[in-house]
């Protein structure tokens, strides 16, 4: 079952306040994004932030789950993404924690 994109938006929109906020779908899901990395995944209508130290702290008691079968674990968010101000600042520990991405190289064309 894929995500709603309402509930996307929703969530996307309660976090704003962590820095520059969009979303991408894959596969039928979303990938969160904060200032260019990625922080999260929502996929049936759930939310997974990817696992961090910080996170965790800030979080207490973890709830983890994968977000897809065969994934790794992530902290899944059941209802406290509706907290502005405590969403907003899980996502912005989790993207300060992470590294950025790593470029994308150019293919290389096969010469025939």
């Amino acid at each position: 079952m894929s995500s709603d994109q309402d509930f996307v938006e929703f969530v996307t929109d309660q976090m704003d306040a962590a820095g520059n906020i969009s979303y991408r779908k894959m596969f039928g899901e979303y990938a969160i994004y904060c200032d260019g990395k990625v922080v999260a995944l929502i996929c049936d209508n759930q939310l997974f932030v990817k696992p961090t130290d910080n996170g965790r702290s800030y979080i207490g008691d973890v709830c983890e789950a994968p977000p897809y079968p065969g994934a790794k674990l992530y902290f899944l968010i059941q209802d406290a993404f509706e907290d502005r101000e405590w969403i907003s600042d899980l996502i912005k520990i989790t993207a300060k924690e992470l590294p950025m991405p790593k470029p994308k190289g150019m293919k290389k064309r096969s010469s025939k």
